[in-house]
């Protein structure tokens, strides 16, 4: 994160355009690689259960996107932009690490033993799916109810 305002505004763009832009083009294309790599999981029953925690979280970020505009008023969608990236990044931080669990277990049915890198892999995706991606519960929920808690302080406030 860099906090002397560009992670706002870059948070604001996440939101405020990428999300929308092209009737969410782009947010479909992740969605859709995102489940391939979810599909590809499935078939290792070892990261089933990962497998489908991303693909529950996959929806909750959508229908947060959704819940954010669904007043269209870009005050009250935008007023919690900064959560929203942070769930989202979890996610996508989620998808990379199940996709190289997928390439480990790929590629580990070829090979005798696994390296101990290969297990200190499998141990961070665990690690992450179980400690980082809950995290985002909260976030999304400031979202979803266009939470203006924020945005409301007055700038005397400061």
């Amino acid at each position: 994160m860099i906090h002397e305002g560009t992670h706002g505004i870059q948070a604001a763009d996440l939101l405020g355009r990428k999300v929308r832009m092209q009737g969410g083009a782009g947010l479909q294309l992740l969605a859709r690689t995102m489940n391939a790599t979810i599909q590809r999981a499935m078939a290792h029953a070892p990261l089933a259960g990962y497998a489908n925690h991303l693909a529950a979280t996959l929806a909750e970020v959508g229908a947060a996107s959704k819940a954010a505009w669904a007043t269209d008023n870009a005050s009250e969608a935008l007023a919690n932009a900064v959560p929203f990236m942070q769930a989202a990044g979890h996610m996508v931080l989620a998808w990379m690490w199940l996709d190289i669990a997928c390439s480990l277990l790929s590629r580990g049915a070829q090979a005798q033993a696994p390296a101990n890198a290969d297990t200190g892999r499998m141990a961070a995706m665990r690690y992450f799916f179980h400690y980082e991606l809950p995290r985002i519960g909260p976030w999304l929920a400031v979202v979803k109810r266009r939470d203006m808690t924020c945005a409301d302080m007055p700038v005397d406030a400061f």
